[in-house]
């Protein structure tokens, strides 16, 4: 019985790593569309979508530590980070004030109405999705000091 539900526990999460993802369409923070199927979609390009708030702690200290290493990381490898902001109607207006006191490069997307997180299943953040050729090839809940090496080395694999 243990040995089936590892089946399925292995099966569920190979299948998910190999989900495209969906063709949802979310604004910046200067207000431009970006269809994140489409738009992100640069052939052998890896983007590492990483699904934050500002009321949260973990996430910003997680963008932080992406971005000490982030101008090494995209030397090495062709990827881009999309910071996308959950923050809701009644948050979202401490995003642009929080972005001007950080200056981090990434692209930054507004997840107001929830769609992409919906979409994603996402349950709480942060979270980072890696995308490679439209498809989700890797997952990571939470952050803790130094889970930036483990993305990195994630990262390198592909």
């Amino acid at each position: 019985m243990k040995k089936i539900l590892m089946l399925f526990l292995f099966l569920g999460c190979a299948a998910y790593a190999q989900k495209e993802m969906p063709n949802v369409t979310i604004k910046s923070a200067d207000n431009k569309s970006f269809n994140v199927k489409n738009d992100f979609s640069e052939k052998d390009k890896i983007y590492v979508f990483s699904f934050w708030a500002t009321w949260c702690a973990p996430c910003i200290k997680e963008l932080d530590a992406i971005n000490e290493k982030y101008a090494q990381w995209s030397k090495e490898l062709d990827m881009e980070v999309v910071a996308v902001s959950v923050d809701d109607s009644r948050t979202q207006k401490r995003v642009k004030p929080l972005l001007n006191g950080k200056k981090w490069p990434y692209q930054v997307l507004l997840d107001t109405n929830q769609d992409l997180k919906r979409a994603l299943g996402i349950v709480n953040v942060p979270y980072t999705v890696v995308v490679k050729n439209k498809k989700v090839v890797y997952v990571h809940n939470g952050y803790s000091q130094g889970a930036e090496e483990e993305l990195y080395n994630q990262l390198k694999k592909l």
